[in-house]
């Protein structure tokens, strides 16, 4: 009888992340399968393909680091690299904003390929929608706009959502239903997001 073979797929679920990272091909397999989300995730609030490049590249680095962190039964993979994904982000506005803005806006940035450049303008110009909607939040308090961005504009499930942002589910629907009042009064964000109830 032949031994039953295992997908890199069911391999991966059946091994920690921890593990993951460790193992070159299974840390590859990762990285293809959420690359695109996490620079979705990205392009929806910068409008510079270089630093898109750059975040997406500080994000995977990050998840080497922290990969102990992940714990399965708190929600999924993309909650919990979202949550990474939102402090590399967090971190590099803090870090911008300390820069002198008489720096320019290339400085520190490696040279893209003119395909690269395009391929993430064509991405940054598809969620422009999204970005529009981000904007419209801006007056929410962060806590339920962090929440609400997490869930109607990147996808997750609440759960999820509270995963990622470390807070119990209970706290998360109550911050949620706020802000999903708040945002149905704002004129032309609905269709963009689809709606959010």
């Amino acid at each position: 009888m032949r031994p039953k073979q295992t997908s890199l797929k069911q391999t991966l679920k059946q091994t920690s992340l921890a593990d993951v990272v460790r193992d070159p091909e299974a840390f590859e397999a990762f990285y293809r399968r959420h690359f695109d989300a996490v620079t979705r995730f990205l392009a929806r609030r910068v409008a510079d393909p270089h630093t898109v490049a750059d975040l997406t590249a500080e994000v995977f680095l990050a998840v080497l680091d922290s990969a102990h962190t992940y714990r399965v039964g708190r929600g999924s993979e993309t909650a919990w690299l979202y949550g990474v994904a939102r402090n590399t982000l967090y971190a590099e506005w803090r870090r911008s904003a300390r820069e002198s803005r008489a720096t320019s806006r290339m400085a520190g940035h490696r040279p893209l390929d003119p395909d690269d450049v395009a391929r993430l303008e064509d991405r940054i110009d598809a969620e422009s929608p999204a970005r529009r909607a981000l904007e419209a939040m801006a007056e929410l308090p962060e806590s339920e706009r962090a929440l609400l961005e997490l869930v109607a504009v990147d996808g997750l499930s609440p759960a999820e959502a509270a995963a990622a942002l470390g807070i119990r589910q209970g706290t998360a629907r109550v911050r949620l239903h706020r802000a999903r009042r708040f945002i149905q009064q704002v004129p032309g964000v609905l269709p963009v997001m689809g709606g959010t109830s």
